[in-house]
């Protein structure tokens, strides 16, 4: 009998459309002879599950099941893939844990420290991981602009602490840009995230581990004419991006190791994807971790699973395989 999964997409962030074009990834890659498959969309208390006659019913969140037919349905396994608040900090893995249903991603912990940008750069630069310099700001804290330039200098990015797909991220390059950014990030998140600019090459690479293999994917580079990686870049074709990286072996193997020692020091989950900026010293700065990556079929992951020359319908069966050994 076949697997019942739930590929969970939307969530209650700017980021919700992307999240759906990933579910359609995910569902167009998965092993259809070997699981029957449902994406779930979640926003705010709508929490529906997509049928196959195109129709759309309610989840039942005692549960999390179903009625399909006259028929109550339940899951085996849940794909998650929102990115954004509730399925990539930690609140939709506290209630999945709670009804007992495996999913794909890091624990309530690993995923709420990894979302929470500030709180994982200085967790992991205690392990010799190099960061940027940065400030936090909590709800209702202000800095002067005197104080950005004197402690982070210009330019700096001026981001939201809680989110992704670059919403709400300035390239700030002068004092009177400061305050606007900071605006624009808070109306993504709570708390706003000051960061030294860092100069170089970004990059990025995937990683999964399971209990019986660990796979480090190809690095890609990431080139655009835009100021930064921004949703322009990422989204609308402004970008350039190249896998494998137009870097030296050693510096790849680095990469890929130091990508495979976070996976282990965090103890993550699943597909992760890290972004890093490679300095003109060859220095290996850290940028963000991405424990829900987009999956579209343009998606880093994917083009970084082609040329690793792997499936991708076995990457994903491994994930979920995994739980079930």
């Amino acid at each position: 009998m076949k697997r019942s999964i739930a590929i969970i997409a939307g969530g209650d962030s700017s980021e919700l459309p992307v999240s759906l074009r990933s579910a359609q990834g995910l569902y167009s890659f998965m092993d259809k002879e070997r699981y029957q498959l449902y994406i779930v969309e979640m926003e705010g208390r709508r929490w529906e599950v997509h049928l196959p006659d195109g129709s759309v019913t309610p989840v039942d969140k005692n549960d999390f099941s179903f009625m399909m037919n006259g028929e109550k349905k339940t899951f085996d396994f849940a794909y998650i893939t929102i990115h954004g608040t509730p399925g990539e900090n930690g609140l939709l893995q506290g209630y999945l844990d709670m009804i007992g249903i495996p999913y794909s991603s890091c624990n309530v912990l690993v995923s709420a420290i990894t979302f929470n940008k500030f709180s994982c750069n200085q967790y992991l630069k205690r392990f010799g991981v190099k960061v940027a310099e940065s400030i936090l700001l909590r709800k209702n804290q202000h800095i002067s602009d005197e104080d950005v330039v004197e402690r982070i200098g210009l330019p700096c990015f001026i981001k939201p602490n809680a989110g992704g797909s670059s919403f709400g991220v300035t390239k700030v390059k002068t004092k009177d840009q400061i305050q606007p950014a900071i605006r624009k990030a808070a109306h993504e998140s709570d708390e706003v995230m000051i960061e030294a600019y860092m100069k170089g090459t970004e990059v990025t690479c995937g990683c999964y581990k399971t209990k019986d293999k660990s796979v480090v994917f190809p690095v890609t580079e990431v080139v655009t004419s835009n100021e930064f990686f921004d949703y322009d870049a990422k989204y609308n074709g402004q970008v350039e991006e190249i896998t494998p990286a137009r870097i030296s072996d050693g510096l790849t193997q680095r990469i890929q190791q130091l990508t495979s020692t976070i996976y282990d020091i965090l103890g993550c989950y699943g597909i992760i994807r890290i972004d890093y900026i490679i300095t003109a010293e060859e220095v290996i700065q850290l940028l963000e971790i991405n424990t829900t990556p987009g999956m579209t079929a343009t998606s880093f992951i994917p083009q970084q699973v082609r040329a690793a020359k792997l499936d991708i319908k076995d990457v994903l069966t491994d994930i979920i395989e995994d739980k079930f050994n």
